[in-house]
């Protein structure tokens, strides 16, 4: 059955240049409707420049160009970007539009018309120079508990403290260094509260993950609160009908952005609008938003009131993902983690980018790290040196010895055929957006590919003619495994695998496309898919991210290292404790239950066992180094602790996907860590 979706994702700022941060949300949605359209779904991906505000208004000035014209030039530049990362949007569109405006007012006279808008003055910081209403942004001043300079937002950078602007010691506006006043305004509110009942029944309906639904709960226990939707004059933005020199504040009208950017889809394609955003019509077009976990609040309670009091319907889902950092660090200007999508582009090829993010991503709202050092070492092994070297092993004996022709009849039908059954669960893990299984079960296949074409050895083969139809044989069951393989990875990787139908000579790799084997099938000639990742470009991009932080006088944090720190002394017997973390560190941590189901020795390794670990809903397989301690045999179903979230690592004798924790100081003694009766494959250790 054919589904009819609607897919946004969250408004990029027109007051910046994207990021590798906010490309963990557009490369995820892409992934998502791209693999959505592979199985032959209507998918539709509109999306918009978030184009008003106080920022906005004052950046311009600061270029000395109108308004209009700053957030145009930031649209291209985003257009610009998003294109080259291979971000397919149906329609990318500017909440500063004739539909935005149109459809603020519509809503917001609905809601005032169903007794949802209030007004009352409140007190705010006012620049006096500038005569203008202070953000938090804005206002900067000491510390009230430490004293600490240069602080601003609502807490203390350096001691924790939280506070409210009115309380910092000699506050002063960043935009003309003028000490604050406090003056009083009239203010619109949305009226949140109204809508309680509905919130709670919806936010338990299914459409958010777990840890959202869980998290508002906590949010309705402590009440629901006024939403302000008012700015005053001066200001970018659209004015409050029948209220002179009040503007929408920029979070009213940039969710309305979503159904801007489609109605003006609706206008170019003739679409009815309708049959997408009628409060009817659930039955008829899902609708998801990606939103970052940092707007949860926003999406999931006071954008679908907004559209309930309007006479809309609701989202069917809203899926929130967490951060990203850089090596560990939180992306941030003043810790040098901060990477511009333009500077990766400079250096490095997208689909690196896009699929390293993909093997880390899950249907979870969990920080995922760009470790640089992993980056590299994942996209050379997996793409370049797996998935690759599959077609470039396989198709010169095809062209020197066949002409170009692959076999007419398949040598292993029944190895083609486990390739084409994982489709299944490969599908099930992209529709769940947990993209890393995916990416784990194709590589585990790709593992299985190089393996038969290794034992087979066609390049042995080929030196005695007698065997060339064994030869032939081999590498047409290769470049059909391939086949599968690029057509599972074709949401990641729309690039490579445009290129890869193109030397396949296919006319789909639509999901479905894969069931029939290519058989006595003429390939196109062979040019190289994918190049290695190379460390000097790596460090050529962290480079032009310093040059972007010269202004700040940041001293970034070193990304790429050629060498292991030297460790530092220790004392005999107990080990020293490692430098103070905080909980933010540890909670990075994901430490799980496994049982051992197998145990392996490995001959030609001194130290290592090859574990297969139960992890309740996957198994993963470990190289750990306790074969000085333990016999195989005696850990098979027993019960271990691991690092579920480490990144895989590439090893002599194949990929460790994780870590068993053991405690001792090596040789025999070595005692792996055990949890106490009741404890199950699977659970969180906390």
């Amino acid at each position: 059955m054919t589904r009819r979706l609607l897919v946004t994702s969250a408004l990029p700022y027109a007051n910046g240049s994207i990021h590798l941060g906010h490309l963990v949300e557009y490369i995820q949605t892409d992934i998502w409707v791209r693999f959505q359209k592979s199985r032959g779904h209507d998918c539709i991906y509109v999306c918009a420049d978030d184009a008003h505000g106080t920022a906005i208004m004052l950046k311009a000035e600061q270029n000395g160009i109108s308004p209009e014209a700053q957030i145009a030039n930031v649209k291209a530049e985003h257009e610009a970007d998003f294109a080259a990362f291979h971000i397919e949007f149906d329609n990318y569109y500017s909440t500063h539009s004739p539909e935005n405006k149109a459809f603020s007012e519509y809503i917001y006279l609905k809601n005032r018309e169903g007794g949802h808008i209030a007004t009352r003055p409140i007190r705010q910081l006012f620049d006096p120079e500038k005569q203008l209403f202070l953000a938090d942004r804005f206002i900067k001043g000491e510390c009230p508990k430490c004293g600490e300079k240069d602080q601003y937002g609502d807490s203390c950078e350096k001691c924790g403290a939280t506070y409210s602007p009115t309380e910092l010691k000699n506050p002063y506006s960043t935009i003309s260094g003028a000490t604050p006043i406090e003056k009083e305004s009239e203010h619109y509110f949305f009226k949140l509260p109204d809508f309680e009942v509905m919130l709670k029944e919806w936010t338990r309906s299914g459409g958010l993950q777990s840890e959202v639904a869980n998290k508002l709960g906590e949010w309705f226990e402590s009440g629901l609160n006024d939403w302000d939707i008012s700015r005053d004059a001066p200001y970018f933005g659209f004015e409050i009908p029948d209220a002179p020199n009040k503007y929408f504040y920029v979070w009213f009208d940039a969710p309305i952005g979503y159904m801007a950017s489609f109605k003006n889809l609706c206008e170019q394609r003739g679409l009815n609008f309708d049959d997408y955003w009628a409060v009817d019509a659930n039955s008829k077009t899902e609708v998801y938003h990606f939103i970052g976990k940092d707007i949860v609040y926003f999406h999931a309670l006071f954008w679908p009131a907004m559209l309930d009091g309007a006479g809309f319907r609701k989202p069917t889902g809203i899926f929130a993902h967490g951060f990203l950092t850089v090596n560990g660090q939180k992306m941030s200007k003043s810790r040098g983690t901060f990477i511009k999508a333009r500077s990766y582009l400079d250096n490095l090829n997208p689909e690196y980018l896009r699929y390293y993010f993909a093997s880390k991503l899950s249907g979870s709202v969990e920080d995922i790290d760009l470790n640089l050092e992993d980056f590299m070492a994942k996209v050379n092994s997996d793409l370049v040196g797996k998935v690759v070297n599959i077609a470039s092993r396989c198709q010169g004996f095809i062209h020197k010895l066949f002409d170009g022709k692959l076999a007419d009849t398949c040598a292993e039908p029944e190895l083609l055929a486990q390739f084409i059954d994982a489709g299944s669960s490969i599908a099930e893990h992209y529709e769940n957006r947990d993209f890393s299984k995916a990416v784990r079960e194709i590589m585990a296949l790709a593992d299985k590919a190089n393996e038969y074409i290794a034992q087979q050895a066609p390049w042995a083969l080929a030196k005695d003619p007698t065997n060339h139809a064994q030869v032939h044989a081999v590498c047409s069951v290769g470049l059909n495994m391939f086949r599968q393989l690029i057509t599972y990875l074709a949401p990641i990787l729309p690039v490579t695998v445009a290129a890869s139908q193109q030397f396949l000579n296919v006319e789909s790799l639509a999901w479905d496309a894969r069931k029939e084997l290519l058989l006595g099938h003429s390939i196109n000639a062979f040019t190289p898919l994918m190049t290695r990742v190379e460390k000097d470009k790596v460090a050529a991009m962290v480079d032009a991210s310093k040059e972007d932080l010269a202004a700040t006088g940041a001293t970034p944090t070193p990304v790429v290292k050629d060498k292991k720190a030297k460790a530092t002394d220790k004392p005999v017997g107990i080990e020293a404790i490692a430098p103070t973390i905080n909980i933010d560190d540890f909670a990075k941590v994901d430490l799980r239950i496994a049982k051992i189901v197998n145990a392996e020795h490995i001959p030609e390794a001194a130290k290592l066992l090859k574990l297969t670990l139960d992890l309740g809903n996957e198994q993963r397989t470990v190289f750990a180094g306790i074969k000085s301690a333990y016999k195989p045999e005696d850990l098979i179903g027993k019960l271990t602790v691991m690092v579920a979230n480490l990144a895989p690592r590439q090893m002599k004798f194949g990929v460790s996907e994780g870590m068993v924790l053991a405690a001792g100081a090596g040789g025999t003694e070595i005692f792996l860590l055990s949890p106490d009766s009741g404890a199950m494959a699977g659970m969180k250790v906390k």
